[in-house]
């Protein structure tokens, strides 16, 4: 499938800032093939006004983001609050214009992987409707380890296709800060899921030739369909 979700353990654990850089990786690399980028659901402003001003993706921001929220709350309550529902199937069918259009789509989950969609769905279970492979972003913190384990457990409840985890420094970590807090080799043991790499503090994701160095740092071939 030429489409690929990105979601964390939790809201702001970097899943930004990876969506951005397998983009700018793309652009740069393969720019003979065409890219699509959605936010399938947005509350408050953000990532798709970012996508908007740093890639040229030839897409509206309905196009990018058709259901938008202006409470930054978790859908369900945030479309409340407008009157309105969380018309999945609007999205959905923009999936769809977007994948028959475009040779990969990115696409970058709200929250975390248990965060709610509905008052029935959370990010798991849309993963697992939709079909999509997906990307578990880890922040690199204490605790991290016990995270890797519940979400990648969630998804495997959930019967979403996970294809590896993402470690994200949502804040300048030394080398031995990632060591004691991430270890690669327990993670992987413990979750029996392939950890594609580390991605480093960044705090402008305004350089794109800096996003794309940092997205060619990790296993990028079992990332994308390059």
């Amino acid at each position: 499938m030429n489409t690929l979700l990105i979601t964390g353990t939790d809201t702001d654990a970097g899943k930004t800032v990876l969506t951005a850089a397998l983009a700018a990786y793309w652009q740069m690399y393969c720019p003979a093939k065409s890219l699509g980028m959605m936010k399938p659901i947005q509350s408050g402003t953000g990532d798709r006004e970012l996508y908007n001003r740093l890639f040229s993706l030839n897409q509206s921001l309905e196009e990018i983001n058709p259901l938008y929220f202006q409470a930054p709350l978790a859908p369900p309550i945030a479309a409340e609050r407008e009157g309105r529902s969380v018309d999945l199937g609007k999205a959905w069918q923009a999936l769809e214009n977007l994948r028959r259009q475009r040779d990969f789509v990115l696409i970058e989950a709200l929250g975390g992987l248990g965060s709610p969609v509905t008052h029935e769905l959370t990010v798991a279970d849309l993963a697992r409707d939709w079909g999509l492979p997906t990307v578990l972003v880890v922040p690199v913190r204490l605790g991290a380890i016990a995270q890797a384990v519940a979400n990648v457990a969630l998804s495997r409840q959930s019967g979403v296709h996970l294809k590896g985890i993402v470690l994200n420094c949502v804040q300048p970590r030394t080398e031995q800060e990632i060591a004691d807090w991430c270890p690669i080799d327990l993670i992987e043991s413990l979750t029996n899921t392939p950890v594609f790499g580390i991605l480093p503090n960044l705090s402008d994701l305004s350089d794109l030739g800096k996003l794309a160095q940092v997205a060619s740092d990790l296993d990028i071939e079992r990332l994308m369909p390059l």
